[in-house]
């Protein structure tokens, strides 16, 4: 197996979007929670906007997360963490949400953070 890259996502990450949003249904299913459920333009447009963290494993996805913002930026929080099955247990969420926070705390320095 790769060694893990987890980056700041750009569109050239917008191949991975149907795999990330098919790891977030099977885990709501899993858990037997409602997931928000968000669209694949949603998930790109994160993307485009330097506003999502990928993980992957070559070229293989491994883990995903996106910040929102909102109050004209004064306030940030990140959301949609998700880990892939084959990836889970490696501690893959703790560096997503610690480069999402990093990522946050660079482009928005004044903002509220809600974790």
């Amino acid at each position: 197996m790769d060694e893990i890259q987890i980056i700041v996502a750009d569109s050239s990450h917008e191949k991975y979007v149907d795999i990330i949003l098919k790891t977030i249904e099977d885990a709501a299913k899993v858990r037997g929670t409602g997931i928000a459920k968000r669209s694949k333009e949603y998930i790109a447009t994160k993307m485009r906007e330097a506003k999502a963290v990928i993980a992957l494993s070559g070229d293989r996805f491994a883990g995903f997360s996106y910040i929102e913002t909102w109050g004209n930026k004064h306030y940030v929080t990140t959301s949609g963490l998700i880990v892939h099955p084959d990836f889970r247990g490696k501690g893959i969420a703790k560096k997503i949400k610690n480069l999402t926070f990093t990522l946050a705390r660079t482009r928005w320095p004044h903002a509220k953070i809600h974790p």
